[in-house]
């Protein structure tokens, strides 16, 4: 365990934190708990900008590590990472989304939109673990080179 990358550990925590809370929301929205439900899901929200906070940071100054595995599995892993930022996209904006129409109180189109959202951020977390653990347990991580020495050529 010393040998797991600092930043990327804390940033996968936060989006771990960040399912675990939305499923204590779904919990407490259907025990009516509304008010605990606002306040548990603008936490799962600040768990979700918190870690992209800290994974743009290190993207942007650090880099990204690519996949250090075995290259006859990497067009897998690659497919995989595809998937999961693809739903990290999506589950993002469907957060954004039904977080504004919670607090506007715009609550049809919210209750429907919600269960998706939510069932769209587990499968973000849960694929967003697997891609952690590919890049730094299974596998120790390839190359990192940051998005300024990639662009600027320093």
């Amino acid at each position: 365990m010393g040998d797991l990358p600092i930043l990327p550990t804390i940033s996968t925590t936060f989006i771990v934190l960040s399912a675990i809370t939305v499923a204590i929301g779904w919990w407490q929205i259907a025990q009516r708990k509304l008010e605990k439900h606002r306040k548990t899901m603008t936490l799962a929200g600040v768990f979700a900008v918190i870690f992209f906070i800290i994974y743009a940071s290190r993207t942007i100054f650090i880099g990204n590590t690519s996949f250090g595995g075995p290259d006859d599995i990497k067009i897998y892993y690659t497919v995989f990472l595809i998937f999961h930022i693809t739903l990290a996209t999506v589950g993002a904006v469907l957060g954004i989304i039904s977080l504004w129409t919670g607090y506007k109180n715009r609550l049809a189109f919210h209750k429907k939109l919600g269960p998706i959202t939510s069932i769209v951020w587990f499968f973000t977390a849960i694929t967003g673990v697997v891609v952690y653990l590919l890049l730094y347990v299974f596998y120790h991580g390839g190359q990192t080179t940051s998005l300024i020495k990639a662009i600027l050529g320093i």
